[in-house]
């Protein structure tokens, strides 16, 4: 029988090298492919360096190289949606745009294109096989799963795709890829293809509107200090504005709300928290299984984060509408929840 072949998404770090180790060991056909994104000018980035590594890795194992060029998908579904969303008043989580449109979206239509049977990535998620059919898991390392990232993906994404190291914890991955002589077996981790989650938001920002600087009020609308512009914070931050008080002793404030048309943020210093038949409103919601109103399922809003319990009470075409059963940290409009039943991670949407 012919070779299955798999073109593995070779970003320079160890987790994607040892991917493609795992997948020539069964005896796929394997060729590594480095994807190139979009990055301005005004930017320094380190591609050609991670390009690199990924080449010496796919000549350790003696695969086939080849590059992958997602900067159009990158520039226009990614960098656009991340700023639109600031300027909307928003709160983007761009690695799950990345996902969904590049790892999963661009990569696989270049892979398609090139009668590949599957994509492979080094992501820390698990695609299991159940009676009711295929599943996206959490990884086994709890400090590095990644499936809240992965919630966007289709069943027909999922399906094409392999994640060969979900099973096993980073410190196997690392001893598993020195043991194999991989070079990039002592790497630190990198930032992947999505820089945008890893730069100074203010920074990247201001090349793209001006941003002003406006007053910090505490809860009863008294102004205490002064910030950069509205737009770049984020519910639940605790630095990047200044507090006028000469108290060295005073307790840590949070941003519980911000008002862009006023170019306001108001702190706290207690944070927003959301608590018992609160209610979310996640619109663009996509799910791989039936969601069932009245049904109880976990809950995150935040990479790491503990898991809170929710109630569906209401599902309307992309929208879906959850009461909380227990409280937790409040999460800023524009970021993505995401539901689970144990590990299984059944979709998401964004907070609305």
């Amino acid at each position: 029988m012919k070779k299955k072949k798999v073109f593995v998404g070779l970003s320079g770090g160890v987790d994607s090298s040892v991917a493609a180790l795992r997948l020539m060991q069964p005896g796929y056909d394997v060729v590594g492919v480095f994807i190139k994104v979009w990055h301005p000018d005004f930017l320094v980035c380190n591609w050609e360096q991670e390009r690199l590594d990924a080449m010496r890795v796919a000549a350790h194992l003696d695969i086939p190289f080849l590059t992958c060029d997602a900067e159009a998908a990158y520039r226009d579904d990614v960098a656009r949606y991340f700023i639109s969303e600031y300027l909307a008043g928003r709160t983007p989580n761009p690695d799950v745009m990345c996902n969904k449109h590049v790892k999963f979206g661009a990569f696989i239509s270049f892979a398609k294109k090139h009668n590949a049977d599957f994509i492979a990535t080094g992501h820390y998620a698990q695609k299991l096989q159940t009676e009711s059919g295929e599943e996206l898991h959490r990884g086994t390392d709890t400090n590095k799963d990644q499936s809240y990232f992965l919630w966007s993906l289709s069943k027909e994404q999922l399906a094409y795709s392999l994640l060969p190291v979900g099973d096993t914890t980073k410190d196997q991955i690392r001893q598993e890829a020195s043991r194999a002589g991989i070079p990039t077996a002592a790497k630190k981790d990198s930032q992947g293809v999505c820089f945008l989650g890893h730069i100074d938001i203010k920074e990247f920002l201001s090349h793209y509107v001006d941003l002003v600087p406006g007053q910090v009020l505490d809860e009863t609308g008294t102004p205490i200090g002064t910030h950069q512009g509205a737009l770049i914070y984020t519910i639940g931050q605790r630095h990047g504005f200044t507090i006028d008080t000469a108290s060295a002793a005073r307790d840590a404030y949070y941003v519980v709300s911000k008002n862009c048309s006023l170019n306001t943020i108001t702190v706290s210093p207690f944070k927003l928290q959301l608590r018992p038949q609160n209610e979310l409103l996640l619109v663009g919601a996509e799910f791989r299984q039936k969601i069932i109103e009245g049904v109880e399922y976990e809950a995150q809003t935040r990479y790491r984060q503990t898991p809170f319990r929710v109630i569906v009470r209401s599902i309307a075409f992309d929208q879906i509408k959850l009461e909380l059963i227990e409280a937790t940290d409040a999460a800023a409009i524009g970021q993505s929840c995401v539901l689970y039943k144990g590990s299984n991670c059944l979709g998401g949407g964004i907070i609305a």
